[in-house]
């Protein structure tokens, strides 16, 4: 059975920057105890070269069930970035698949974070072949758009090109600040081989050029048989980072296969994790019930081991835990962070001022 290894250090820089409350004076840092784990030596193992940066979080920190179950309770909505922040250092911003963000909204998000806290960001439906309501755009766009009997959106380059420079004047501040990560591109699961060409990316991937795009396709057949190869090829040719997943192990043209770990990117690599609960992903009504799952230990080992596997190839990988049914994720990536001998904070922790 593994064991914990939980070491008290003298406070470092990060953590003597900024005005501290009584419980972090001392860092906590948590390690798997294996049998071949050995401390560093000076002179030997310090003079490895660096490994990959892992950065592991969770898809929003605003679902209903972190509210009800992670979050102190009576924690104000404005507090819960920060308190959030003192535990991972990473998070994806759900919000933006449905609107262009405020920028006082990402400012307080930035005020709301220390120096070296990254949001990897989750485009606008309209750029993923999603069906989009007007409703979602900026009211300036929303006057200018054309519309179907439906009120879905009848998209136009301009409108796209539009809605994009809305858009990345807002994420312009995260980047300022050196805290955007990297932009994620969910495409929807009618974006098929049957109906599109990849070449029908290649707009927004020469927009973003300047960024770190990932593409995650929601329909397996991009990656099956011969089709597999070329899909990959093609990321490679333009810098996109493919998005793996871990998903259901069933067979279903909406469900990526879960076994794919592929590098298109070297600068970094991708994993989302939605649970594997089969019978929820194919009927859930909304999406916690979609996404139902709580991961085991060893199922986190698991994720460890796979992890590490793709730090060989990237450097950085960002693992985002969207089993977001109760509070199952934020759960997971912390004992993903454990499993992985990074700092993990204690869950009685305030928030703090940064």
């Amino acid at each position: 059975m593994s064991k914990w290894l939980i070491i008290r250090q003298l406070p470092d820089r990060e953590f003597t920057s900024r005005p501290q409350p009584i419980f972090s004076a001392f860092r906590l840092v948590c390690f798997r105890q294996e049998s071949s784990f050995q401390f560093p030596v000076a002179g030997k193992d310090l003079d490895r070269p660096q490994r990959a940066k892992i950065l592991v979080g969770t898809a929003s920190w605003s679902d209903p069930g972190f509210v009800a179950r992670w979050y102190p309770k009576g924690m104000r909505a404005h507090e819960r970035l920060g308190w959030y922040a003192q535990h991972f250092k990473m998070v994806e911003i759900n919000s933006t698949f449905y609107s262009a963000p405020d920028v006082r909204m990402v400012e307080r998000w930035c005020a709301s974070t220390p120096d070296a806290f990254t949001f990897d960001v989750k485009l606008h439906q309209l750029f993923s072949f999603h069906s989009t309501p007007a409703k979602l755009l900026p009211p300036d766009l929303q006057r200018r758009a054309v519309t179907d009997a439906k009120g879905k959106l009848k998209v136009a380059p301009a409108l796209k090109e539009a809605l994009m420079k809305i858009f990345l004047r807002s994420i312009s501040i995260l980047r300022d600040a050196g805290k955007l990560g990297v932009l994620l591109l969910q495409l929807s699961p009618a974006f098929s081989p049957r109906k599109h060409e990849l070449s029908e990316l290649e707009p927004l991937i020469d927009w973003l050029r300047d960024y770190r795009l990932a593409i995650e396709f929601r329909n397996r057949n991009w990656v099956v048989d011969e089709q597999l190869r070329s899909t990959i090829d093609f990321l490679r040719k333009q810098h996109a980072i493919f998005v793996n997943v871990d998903a259901p192990a069933v067979e279903h043209f909406t469900i990526m296969p879960p076994d794919l770990d592929e590098i298109t990117n070297p600068r970094a690599t991708y994993l989302r994790l939605h649970g594997r609960n089969a019978e929820a992903y194919l009927k859930g009504k909304t999406v916690a019930a979609r996404f139902d799952y709580d991961y085991s230990d060893q199922e986190i080992d698991d994720v460890a081991d796979r992890t590490r596997k793709l730090a060989q190839q990237a450097k950085e990988v960002h693992v985002v835990f969207n089993n977001n049914n109760l509070d199952y994720a934020p759960r997971a990536a912390a004992r993903l962070r454990a499993a992985l001998g990074q700092y993990v904070a204690p869950p009685s922790a305030t928030p703090e001022l940064f």
